[in-house]
This record gives structure tokens, sequence and C-alpha cells, in this order.
């Protein structure tokens, strides 16, 4: 059984979902390196999320958050507003995808389905450079 730990930084992105599978494959090559195993993804932000979905269409990502707009509105009677409209449904937001994913790993690849990819959702307006933690725990190949 093997560990591996690994960082994974984002630019600044826009408001809405992105996918961001193919850039934490980047940089995050240890992948690779394992038969079978579970790589755990955790964002450590409370205004951002990570869900799996939709990896094909981008008007699916459109859509989600359009509907995330609805879920979590801007002008609702939030109590916590000192950091701008965004943030509190930012944190709404957040909570409801998540922060964290737990992704099989088989013969060096991430185990998802054929339409499936990893989306990092930002809530915020301006909400700046994210940073994910990657921790593996598996069999490495013996290649």
């Amino acid at each position: 059984m093997s560990w591996a730990q690994a960082n994974v930084r984002f630019s600044a992105k826009k408001r809405g979902c992105h996918l961001v599978t193919d850039e934490i494959l980047a940089q995050v090559p240890q992948i690779k390196q394992y038969k079978v195993g579970m790589a755990n993804f955790f964002l450590q932000h409370s205004s951002a999320s990570l869900t799996i979905n939709e990896n094909c269409d981008p008007d699916v990502r459109v859509d989600m958050e359009m509907m995330l707009n609805r879920i979590a509105p801007e002008n609702a009677p939030y109590i916590h507003t000192m950091e701008g409209a965004d943030d509190m449904p930012g944190h709404v937001k957040s909570s409801l995808f998540g922060v964290s994913l737990n992704i099989p790993i088989s013969n060096g690849r991430l185990a998802l389905g054929t339409w499936q990819g990893i989306w990092l959702c930002e809530h915020r307006d301006y909400g700046g450079a994210r940073k994910l933690v990657v921790t593996i725990q598996g069999e490495k190949s013996s290649k």
C-alpha cells in the first residue's frame, strides 16, 4: 500500500462551473503510477465547491450556474453581508455541493464514467486562485 499527496493550484476563474479534470491530471501525474486506489480531492475554500457532472456539453455548466443562483440568490435576507453580496450565497452553494470528492483509480486513470468530469464551481464574482489537496492511497503498478 502506498500513499501520495499533491497540491493543485487553480488560477482565478470567473463565477460559474468549470471543467477541471485535465487541469488536475496535469498537476497530479502520480495518479498514473497506481494500479488500483482511491484519490481524495479536497478544496481548501468555503465559497467554491467540487462536483462530478457532465464533461461534454458546456450548456450543462451554464444551466447549473443558473439554477444555483435561483437556489441561493444574492438578494436573500442574509445576515452575513460584510464580504459582499456574492459571499453568503457562495457559502450556501459550497455546502450544497461540498468541497471534497473520492474517485477510484483503475490502471493509472480516474475511474470516471464516459460523460463524467470534475467541476470546480466558483461561487464568487472574484474568488481568486483556489487550492486543492489530492491524497492518493493504493497499490502502485509494478511497471
